[in-house]
């Protein structure tokens, strides 16, 4: 079983980062001192569970945790800064501070580095969640103790839960658009208008006509999905939101 750290303040480490093409150092008292910060750690960049499901509802949740006064989260992994700054690129990740831990030292601090080498990855951080307030880890989530990828309890919604059960979680909305498209621009601003996050699927680069097609049952565009419904075109999305 795992050391649950509550109530101890969180390892005093340095990080190295690299940002804007400099190298600068993170203390553990930069990232947590003063503030209430929500750190999530996964073992890897770019691994299936991580990229798809951990660190993308984190950042979808990120400003539902802002309104409960959360000034921060934070993804922890036992990888470089520049595997973590490709990872930021090419994720969904504007509301998150990716975080470098290249040499295990905080995750180890933490009792929690365990040993991939089944899976070619080395020392690894084990999956899991904790709040800090002011350096001070007031709740951990921290995965079971199972063979594989455990991923249970560390994810955005049970921390979300822990914070406020009554909190209203944002719908998911997408939206299927092409480039110079004058309906996809209104959709989008009438989206933006509300304060509303929306994913963006662009013809020709992340979808096809035919996809748009076989999902829609039309081949006109914008057309716009919340909570899994089809809601249609510009104008259909303008009546909705009214």
């Amino acid at each position: 079983m795992f050391e649950n750290k509550e109530g101890q303040k969180v390892p005093q480490v340095t990080f190295q980062v690299r940002e804007n093409d400099e190298w600068k150092k993170w203390s553990s008292e930069d990232l947590f001192k003063g503030k209430k910060v929500i750190l999530f750690a996964l073992p890897g960049a770019f691994t299936p569970t991580c990229s798809s499901s951990h660190l993308p509802r984190y950042n979808q949740l990120a400003p539902v945790f802002k309104q409960k006064g959360i000034d921060e989260i934070i993804c922890l992994s036992v990888n470089d800064t520049f595997v973590m700054n490709a990872w930021a690129e090419d994720q969904e990740s504007d509301n998150i501070r990716l975080l470098p831990d290249g040499n295990g030292e905080f995750s180890e601090k933490m009792g929690l580095l365990v040993d991939k080498n089944d899976l070619g990855f080395g020392k690894r951080s084990w999956r899991y969640s904790m709040y800090v307030e002011d350096g001070v880890i007031k709740k951990m989530f921290i995965e079971p103790l199972k063979d594989g990828d455990p991923f249970e309890v560390s994810d955005a919604d049970t921390m979300l839960e822990y914070l406020d059960p009554k909190a209203k979680k944002p719908e998911a909305v997408s939206i299927i658009t092409k480039p110079g498209c004058p309906h996809c621009k209104k959709a989008k601003e009438l989206l933006d208008s509300k304060g509303i996050a929306f994913e963006e699927i662009i013809l020709g680069t992340d979808a096809t006509s035919v996809s748009l097609s076989a999902i829609t049952g039309r081949n006109t565009v914008p057309q716009v999905f919340i909570a899994g419904k089809h809601i249609g075109g510009a104008e259909d999305l303008e009546k909705h939101l009214n």
